[in-house]
């Protein structure tokens, strides 16, 4: 139990480090290929990848006889709505304000926790979670903050937010599936969704070659979708949705906050953005909230050693 707890907060780490890191890539090819073709390829390079893992027998996906409703269900809250609505939502809106709502997913995870599967969070939790939020939305302003004020892209980017918390809900729900199954239908609906909606614009474009030799004509293009594919989609999905198993909801939530930090900080290093006093603070407090919301399960694994001191009397 101990061994599996550990395991779980280890996983969220890694799955969120993988996430942050992705920023680089993306931000790197933006100016070359469209959201789309990279969503698309991202995910058809995802499930390629998962079906030459399923070819070594080392896991399986067994659906017959099963009820598929909760994989549909989170298949469909995510990858499909939460990344449409992210990326209409950040068109519509500027990145201080996408990037302050997206925060807000460890809090309205630990509300639809509570709501629907009763998992009330520990006071630790909740000041954990909010001293998290705060730690992001630090250093989402302190890149620059501005405003657009556009009331749908709000609503959107709500939806995205909300997807999002109950995709965590519904996984850890969907207990009698493994991770690698409920990875494998989220990664099998992106790639049929978003590929078939990269398809017909390029066909209506007229460019549908282009889409296609994409990987092949531009080496960076090829290099992102390798990582966001393999890295963020396959083992990222496959980290979280077990983390989500592990330790629940509340606790997988509070580690969101990493992402944001990990993108900073690779930003700096790889391409030499500037670094604040504010950003280093808010990565102390999303570091801290992080220990903070799961210091109760930290200290059930590793309790502090209580010396006592016996006196004998002569």
């Amino acid at each position: 139990m101990k061994n599996k707890i550990i395991l779980g907060c280890l996983a969220a780490a890694a799955c969120e480090i993988l996430f942050g890191l992705s920023f680089i890539f993306t931000k790197s090819i933006t100016a070359q290929a469209s959201g789309l073709a990279l969503i698309s390829w991202r995910f058809v390079t995802a499930f390629f990848f998962v079906n030459l893992y399923l070819l070594t027998k080392r896991q399986k996906v067994v659906i017959n006889g099963r009820n598929i409703k909760p994989l549909i269900r989170i298949a469909i809250l995510n990858p499909i709505i939460y990344f449409i609505c992210e990326t209409i939502g950040i068109r519509m809106t500027t990145a201080s304000e996408s990037g302050a709502f997206l925060a807000c997913i460890p809090v309205v995870a630990l509300i639809m926790s509570s709501l629907i599967l009763k998992e009330w969070p520990s006071r630790w939790q909740v000041v954990g979670v909010a001293t998290t939020l705060i730690g992001i939305i630090i250093a989402v302003f302190a890149a620059g903050g501005s405003t657009n004020f556009s009331l749908v892209g709000y609503f959107i980017l709500g939806l995205a937010v909300v997807s999002y918390a109950l995709y965590c809900v519904d996984v850890e729900k969907a207990s009698q599936f493994t991770s690698f199954e409920i990875t494998y239908f989220m990664l099998a609906s992106g790639c049929l969704t978003f590929g078939l909606f990269a398809l017909s614009r390029s066909f209506l474009a007229g460019n549908l070659k282009e889409l296609l030799t994409l990987p092949w004509s531009n080496p960076k293009f090829a290099i992102t979708i390798l990582y966001q594919g393999l890295g963020c989609s396959v083992i990222g999905y496959i980290l979280s949705n077990f983390a989500i198993a592990t330790i629940g909801v509340n606790r997988t939530a509070s580690f969101i906050g990493i992402s944001t930090i990990i993108s900073i900080l690779s930003a700096v290093v790889f391409l030499g953005e500037p670094f604040s006093q504010l950003q280093i603070l808010a990565g102390i407090l999303v570091v801290l909230g992080v220990y903070v919301a799961n210091k109760i399960k930290l200290l059930e694994i590793y309790p502090p050693r209580v010396f006592c001191c016996q006196s004998s009397s002569n």
